[in-house]
């Protein structure tokens, strides 16, 4: 039996968490079936009347408050439990959702799936949503970590409220967005109106997917062969918003030696773990003939061996990291010395 989807959506207060839920659950066309894990922390809970049509027991509403942080192991019981009562024949599903609190680091839920074998099991994050507002994104953005940490885990970010601002704070907010995470997708959205396709089979977590991202969140080619940093090629107003939240982009046709690589993964996630939100990538591996691809969150990596380099994509190693504060001289330095002499 194949491993259930799981989608993350966060965002900070306001921002239209259970609008875009409501939205996703009102809607036929996806026919998925779709169990909600939710939480309440002064937000409006997602409409009852549309759960009950389904199956109210395929909901488990956290009364708590929050469902990640210390009190993890809450959302571990509530998937186990979905996961044993869908076995059993209980109840029928196809994917979950868990809507976190505005106020949450989207991380420990994230690790929950790479942590816990009970959930690891029957369970695979398919991608990570943040919505931020239109309006007040700017000064969350410069208040609260939280929510520069929402926007550095996500897969794709989805921006309310437009009408309500000028297309140029749009802008600005987008090119900061896109300084903070170059990873993720931007689309603006209206009252939670936005295909079901672009929230959800995100695959943002699997390893075998596309992984050919580049500093500015497009698909591109580079014919060099050094690291590669970002800065904002727009007057996004960096110089007034000073992020402690950032990414930055390693490229080398040159292959890597695979024990220097590790020991330098191994230092990096020893020193600096908590910090590196997301990173991902595709290696070129010394005497390999194939494509390794990664994926990680803090200190937790995953890895795989793909198809093989060929003519239309030859070898080249590409990696994102973002992260809080991370020493971007010091990753540089360390993977161009982790190459093959």
């Amino acid at each position: 039996m194949s491993l259930i989807p799981v989608t993350i959506i966060t965002g900070f207060l306001g921002a239209g968490k259970t609008t875009l839920l409501n939205r996703i659950l009102r809607d036929k066309q996806h026919k998925q079936r779709i169990a909600v894990i939710e939480n309440e922390f002064g937000e409006e809970n997602i409409d009852s009347n549309i759960l009950v049509q389904d199956d109210a027991e395929q909901i488990v509403e956290m009364s708590n408050g929050c469902i990640c942080c210390t009190i993890r192991s809450d959302l571990v019981t509530a998937l186990t439990r979905l996961a044993n009562k869908r076995k059993s024949g209980e109840i029928s599903f196809d994917r979950v959702v868990i809507e976190t609190t505005g106020l949450a680091d989207p991380g420990p839920v994230a690790q929950t799936f790479f942590l816990e074998d009970a959930v690891a099991e029957d369970f695979m994050i398919d991608g990570i949503i943040t919505l931020m507002d239109a309006v007040f994104a700017m000064r969350q953005l410069d208040e609260y970590e939280q929510a520069r940490q929402q926007v550095g885990y996500a897969d794709r970010l989805l921006i309310s409220k437009t009408d309500l601002v000028s297309a140029e704070d749009v802008e600005l907010l987008i090119n900061r967005l896109r300084r903070i995470n170059p990873h993720a997708s931007i689309h603006t959205v209206d009252f939670g109106r936005i295909p079901v396709a672009e929230v959800l089979d995100l695959r943002g977590f699997n390893l075998s997917s596309k992984l050919d991202v580049d500093a500015d969140g497009h698909d591109h080619h580079h014919d060099h062969d050094h690291p590669h940093d970002h800065a904002c090629s727009l007057d996004c107003g960096c110089s007034r918003h000073l992020d402690d939240i950032g990414s930055f982009v390693f490229h080398s046709k040159k292959p890597f030696d695979p024990d220097k690589l590790n020991d330098f993964f191994d230092r990096m996630i020893t020193l600096f773990g908590p910090q590196m939100l997301r990173y991902k990538g595709v290696l070129y591996m010394k005497g390999a003939d194939r494509k390794v691809v990664f994926q990680g969150v803090q200190q937790l990596m995953g890895t795989d061996v793909v198809e093989k380099w060929d003519e239309n994509h030859p070898p080249e190693s590409k990696l994102v990291f973002i992260g809080k504060n991370l020493p971007r001289t010091i990753f540089m330095e360390g993977l161009h010395d982790s190459l093959a002499d």
